[in-house]
């Protein structure tokens, strides 16, 4: 098996799209306007390629993004600074591979260089115990509860501190202005300033 995590392009939304609401209950369907505003207000859109084929995505955006989830803007109420993941979508013949854990794992690596928390919720109503305990082994505490406003179900706020921050900021920080080193792997990928279809492909993770 031959895996790849890389960012989504513009030209493959309609692929995400397809995956996304072939999802089930537990991912919320989309249609193409609001994946392409989805697609904008992240900063890290990431897409798993098994042996050449799509197998998953994870979007996840900053606390200052252009976005209207009412949890994301629960999360932006409540802490000044975050890394939020939308959603995490894996095809379903790629499924019990381990992918979610990758997933985690990479942007955990890109929220923890830039952020003190990484911030997610998960449904209650259906409950999903998998998910919580996928979650809670990641080091993810509920911080609070909500309805969804649009569908009346109950989701758990979840939040995890990125104990690394601190040392990273006080230690790898070192421009006047707080921010990263110009280096491939801390990029962006282009997506606050780049037109659609103009985006710079980052490298997974770390160096």
């Amino acid at each position: 098996m031959v895996l790849s995590i890389r960012d989504v392009l513009a030209h493959e939304l309609d692929s995400v799209l397809a995956l996304n609401n072939a999802a089930g209950s537990t991912i919320l369907p989309l249609d193409a306007a609001a994946l392409g505003a989805l697609y904008e207000a992240s900063s890290y859109f990431r897409l798993a390629e098994v042996d050449g084929h799509v197998a998953g995505f994870l979007p996840a955006m900053r606390e200052h993004a252009k976005y209207d989830s009412p949890n994301f803007l629960w999360f932006r109420e409540r802490y000044p600074a975050f890394a939020y993941i939308d959603r995490i979508v894996i095809a379903r013949p790629y499924r019990g591979l381990g992918l979610g854990r990758v997933f985690y794992a990479d942007v955990n690596s890109y929220a923890e260089t830039r952020v003190p928390h990484l911030a997610c919720e998960v449904f209650l109503e259906p409950r999903d115990d998998v998910s919580l305990l996928f979650h809670g082994t990641w080091g993810f505490q509920e911080v609070g509860q909500q309805l969804m406003p649009s569908n009346g179900r109950r989701v758990a706020l979840l939040a995890k501190t990125l104990c690394s921050f601190p040392y990273v900021r006080d230690t790898y920080r070192l421009d006047a202005g707080g921010g990263l080193p110009d280096v491939p792997w801390l990029a962006e990928g282009g997506r606050s300033n780049a037109p659609l279809g103009q985006r710079v492909v980052r490298a997974a993770g770390g160096a």
